[in-house]
């Protein structure tokens, strides 16, 4: 079959009326131009759908019975209308984001609500040190970073998220005095991030700030390796208290007090000043705005306690 839409509705109209002139008039139509629009819509049938007795029209037997099957058919075809007419008009595109590694912790509750509001945006995150998440934004390969150290050499232009409070951590049931100052953890294992870190970058200014050398000291790439080494008593690290809800939690690490600490920064995103952004990235600068508040009420809210 190779009926139309505009065939289906006339077909019903006149259905409906029992008359082509009314269902001329409602349509706005000649009867011509309906009894030519109705002809080559029956002509798709075995058998006539209307009949003329007396000059009244009526509905044959299949006629009755394809009346709700074209009414189905044309909804069916209405609501594709509408639900692509509502894809023409939603968001689409990608959203390239490079994030430091603690940034893991944080970012995706920033996007969870935008990405379910725009089902089509496609995004591409990339999480590593801050020394890539800086480069790939000064090679123009992201929309945005997230840092908690912003870069000294690039003119760029920020959102500011939410605190990165940094704690001196140790394992939970490692005896600690507190009364003790920053020389007690000169002979114990201090354990750092890789060099390009931002955490790592934080601990060696506070360190360093303090005179303090340490006789013991471990590399490790990521966050989550840290806290294994510390779980397992390998010694004691500086690190975001965003990245050891769970360990805290579990009692598996303790943060110790200490004389200086926390250090506090700031998640902020960025982007390079002047960029251009795209329709994608316009839109997820107003949900932050929009949003940041009450992202941060629901997910880390606990971090006041702390």
């Amino acid at each position: 079959m190779n009926y139309t839409v505009h065939q289906l509705q006339v077909f019903l109209q006149v259905a409906g009326l029992q008359s082509v002139t009314k269902a001329a008039e409602a349509l706005h139509l000649t009867q011509p131009a309906i009894s030519i629009q109705l002809k080559n819509f029956e002509s798709q049938f075995p058998e006539p759908l209307t009949e003329i007795i007396g000059r009244k029209l009526y509905l044959t037997t299949l006629g009755k019975e394809v009346v709700p099957l074209a009414q189905a058919a044309l909804q069916s075809l209405q609501a594709l209308d509408i639900r692509s007419s509502e894809e023409e008009h939603m968001l689409k595109g990608k959203l390239n984001l490079s994030i430091v590694s603690t940034g893991k912790y944080v970012m995706p509750y920033f996007l969870q609500s935008f990405l379910e509001a725009n089902p089509l945006v496609e995004l591409n995150m990339d999480v590593t040190n801050k020394a890539r998440v800086i480069d790939s934004l000064e090679k123009n390969e992201v929309d945005f970073s997230l840092v908690s150290i912003l870069p000294d050499r690039l003119s760029i232009e920020k959102i500011s998220l939410m605190p990165n409070k940094l704690f001196l951590v140790g394992p939970y049931h490692h005896k600690w005095d507190t009364k003790q100052t920053l020389k007690a953890l000169t002979h114990l294992p201090l354990i750092y991030r890789e060099m390009g870190s931002g955490t790592r970058l934080t601990m060696e200014k506070f360190l360093e700030k303090r005179k303090f050398n340490t006789d013991k000291k471990i590399a490790l790439s990521t966050n989550e390796a840290v806290k294994q080494a510390i779980i397992a008593n390998l010694g004691y690290s500086i690190m975001p208290l965003i990245g050891i809800k769970h360990e805290l939690k579990q009692k598996d690490i303790r943060i110790i007090p200490f004389p200086g600490l926390p250090v506090s920064t700031t998640w902020n995103l960025i982007w390079l000043k002047g960029k251009k952004h795209t329709k994608v990235a316009t839109a997820f600068l107003q949900h932050l705005r929009a949003e940041k508040n009450s992202i941060i009420e629901q997910h880390f809210a606990w971090t006041n306690n702390y």
